[in-house]
């Protein structure tokens, strides 16, 4: 009995020291995991603040922006940039630069049809870069004007032309003449190439040799702005010019057939027929004048033409649309062009410098188009053109003559006008003349009476 009761005692007690060691593991192995995941959650915590901290350090650096031209991020290329310099030429260029003259020979073979190697210009920039410093060029760029430019791709040896895009903007100018219209155009920080689009737009009109001080003028033109710089002037949509009492307005409109010039405030082509002067910015130095003293003869003759001085080699364009029906070099007219402009009208040019390209007898030639150059061949005593004028076969001063104006606009094209004639008028700070509106009227008046008698006469 006494054995099986120490047995049970000592099974009693080994059973309860296992439940002991199971329960004492148990808790041992539930510190180990919270201790476990303790330190899981602080490296959770820690690899969160050092993520955070990296991005507060990467974002602490200066971002660099690249430098992006042409279409190109110039940073990744070594660049050389320069101007193009007298004696200058794209082959001479490019083998600086390692370009091999067969790759330059087949360049220009590719390129010929959209850049003509010979056109490049002294002191515009051009760019060559290299993938590798000391390398040959991957690419040539050459900037011609601010409007356009070419990449010349030296791998693929081809060349494409880029137009950079325009944006227009409507301002006004105005000004009185004192001493010139150069000068007061001058006065009021307006480019150059704007008193020539001025010129161009009253031509018809105004003799610009013959400025007085006291002359008034309004524009309503375009800026050109490229990448929000401006960059040059634009279309004349409208001018204005005072002389005495005369008043000129020149309006520029399209045409419902997609014909462009320039209208008087009813809608009349200022284009009347003639230019008043074959060469811009120039000056009268001697006037048709049938017993003028000849400067070199020493004796007086009749001066049968007018005298515009302007420097060697000014353009000399056709006063009129014609054909050529003389050219050629005599000893008293030095290098001259005569133009037939219809059986009632011809022209004639003198002591020309030279001839444009295409001008030859038989040669068809339009208003406005370069037919030589200014120069003092033959009697000349200094550069000028001597300018004749023809009607009905005898010579007369074309100053002197006022040309019938030509047909108005379609009816169908004027409400157009009208509403964009206001609108400038309006810019101008200026109303329509009195007195024109009853103009129009009259000439609608008399154009019906002659429609209706066309309308009466018997048919043949």
């Amino acid at each position: 009995m006494d054995k099986v009761s120490d047995s049970r005692k000592s099974t009693t007690i080994t059973n309860s020291k296992q439940s002991t060691l199971l329960l004492i593991l148990g808790i041992s192995l539930f510190v180990v995991a919270v201790t476990v995941a303790i330190f899981q959650l602080q490296a959770q915590q820690k690899i969160k603040a050092s993520v955070s901290d990296a991005v507060v350090e990467i974002g602490a650096f200066p971002i660099t922006i690249p430098t992006v031209k042409y279409g190109f991020a110039l940073d990744t290329f070594n660049v050389v940039e320069d101007t193009i310099r007298s004696g200058d030429f794209l082959g001479s260029i490019l083998a600086a630069h390692q370009v091999s003259y067969p790759d330059i020979q087949k360049l220009v073979e590719n390129s010929k049809d959209i850049f003509k190697v010979s056109s490049l210009r002294v002191n515009r920039p051009y760019f060559v870069l290299s993938k590798e410093e000391n390398e040959k060029a991957d690419y040539f760029i050459y900037e011609p004007s601010v409007y356009n430019y070419y990449v010349f791709d030296l791998e693929e040896l081809s060349v494409e032309k880029h137009e950079r895009p325009i944006e227009y903007k409507s301002n006004t100018i105005s000004g009185s003449i004192e001493s010139s219209l150069w000068n007061a155009m001058g006065e009021q920080n307006a480019s150059p190439s704007l008193f020539a689009k001025m010129e161009d737009a009253l031509q018809w009109s105004i003799d610009f040799t013959r400025v007085q001080p006291g002359d008034d003028f309004k524009l309503v033109y375009d800026k050109e702005f490229i990448d929000d710089e401006e960059v040059g002037v634009g279309l004349v949509k409208a001018a204005y010019y005072k002389t005495g009492e005369n008043e000129h307005f020149a309006i520029f409109h399209h045409t419902s057939d997609d014909k462009a010039g320039y209208y008087d405030l009813l809608g009349r082509p200022m284009n009347k027929g003639f230019l008043k002067s074959p060469v811009k910015s120039s000056r009268i130095s001697s006037r048709y004048n049938l017993r003028r003293f000849h400067p070199i003869k020493k004796r007086v003759m009749p001066h049968y033409g007018t005298d515009y001085a302007a420097p060697y080699g000014t353009p000399i364009q056709a006063v009129g649309g014609g054909v050529v029906v003389r050219k050629g070099y005599t000893k008293g007219n030095g290098n001259f062009v005569k133009i037939k402009h219809d059986d009632t009208y011809q022209t004639q040019y003198l002591h020309m410098q030279g001839f444009a390209k295409g001008i030859q007898v038989g040669a068809q030639v339009i208003q406005g188009q370069t037919i030589g150059y200014v120069g003092s061949t033959g009697l000349a005593t200094g550069p000028h053109v001597c300018f004749r004028f023809w009607k009905d076969s005898k010579q007369v001063n074309h100053l002197s003559l006022n040309f019938p104006p030509p047909a108005p606009l379609p009816d169908e094209d004027l409400p157009e006008f009208f509403k964009a004639r206001d609108q400038y008028l309006l810019e101008l700070g200026m109303t329509m003349p009195e007195g024109l509106e009853e103009e129009k009227k009259e000439e609608t008046s008399i154009q019906k009476e002659d429609d209706a008698e066309q309308a009466e006469e018997p048919k043949s």
